[in-house]
């Protein structure tokens, strides 16, 4: 990428250091098509996959409806027409580049944002990364009003219903791996363990985030462990996540839908859970279990205890 990147490590200190005697499992994730429903609403096979009992023209709609958002979010707030063109894979990526300059007062308009790579601009995009992350860990409650929340969520609970519960079980089921615990069911991995949620997505950094905040993965997924493998690729971003949380302690799992992850964690020899579409498959949302991810784990890490607590 002809740049010195600076990897997020201050959110893994404190994990890293205390997997001395603690076991921490890393729980890397796609978005589309697997935490997230959009493009195969789009593109109708989400609706195909039920063989005509889902209506595929509303699934469009649905979907176009979400795309108009995540793109009037990406503009009007995040900067993206300014810095669509200067994708990087994830925020702290120009962070050397930051001064620390007061920016309540800064005209992002009229600072001479370019083209160019010297170190101004990389400075002047740094800023924007840096007002992007403030907003993400304020979240949309904190930016807009109770009437656009109210409009987003009403198309939420659509799109939930839609599809069957997929992304409030997707959401659901990100807290039961923070945690190592199914609350709702005996399902467990470990929780005396550590484990962290890190998302790896195909698509730009701002509009993925954006997507973050708007099908309310916030809460779950902080900013720093978002990466974009648009230019990178993903077994670049999977080389940085395994330099992050690096130790003898430390166990990868990846879960995804696409061809891209398939390759890169056979690459990095971690196990990988497909998603898929279909209804009946055990692989998708609802659906996929910690029992199952304790077995994905157990094949190429072993049997430590925690997965025969399962048995």
């Amino acid at each position: 990428m002809g740049e010195n990147l600076r990897v997020p490590d201050e959110e893994t200190k404190g994990i890293v250091e205390s997997t001395m005697d603690r076991r921490l499992d890393v729980y890397v994730w796609d978005m589309d098509e697997t935490l997230i429903l959009l493009k195969s609403l789009l593109n109708g096979t989400y609706a195909e996959a039920f063989n005509g009992s889902k209506d595929l023209q509303k699934g469009l709609e649905i979907g176009k409806m979400w795309e108009k958002h995540i793109l009037d979010l990406c503009d009007g707030y995040f900067f993206y027409e300014q810095i669509e063109n200067y994708n990087k894979p994830f925020l702290d990526a120009l962070s050397q580049y930051d001064d620390g300059k007061d920016l309540s007062d800064y005209d992002f308009d009229q600072d001479g944002f370019g083209p160019s790579s010297d170190d101004g601009n990389k400075r002047k995009l740094a800023y924007r990364h840096r007002v992007i992350a403030q907003k993400y860990e304020k979240g949309l409650h904190n930016l807009f009003d109770q009437e656009t929340m109210k409009q987003w969520d009403e198309l939420y609970d659509i799109t939930d219903k839609y599809t069957d519960r997929w992304l409030s079980s997707a959401r659901a089921f990100l807290e039961q791996c923070s945690s190592g615990k199914d609350t709702t069911s005996t399902d467990s991995i470990d929780s005396k363990n550590q484990h962290v949620n890190v998302l790896v997505t195909s698509g730009s950094l701002i509009p993925s985030l954006v997507k973050c905040l708007l099908f309310r993965l916030d809460s779950v997924l902080t900013h720093g462990n978002v990466y974009s493998s648009w230019e990178a690729g993903k077994v670049q971003c999977f080389q940085w996540i395994k330099q992050r949380f690096s130790g003898s302690n430390v166990r990868f799992c990846v879960i995804g839908d696409g061809w891209e992850e398939c390759e890169a964690a056979q690459t990095m020899r971690w196990p990988l859970v497909k998603i898929d579409l279909r209804p009946g498959s055990s692989h998708r949302f609802p659906g996929l279990t910690l029992r199952t991810l304790g077995h994905y784990f157990s094949v190429v890490y072993g049997n430590p205890g925690a997965e025969n607590d399962e048995d």
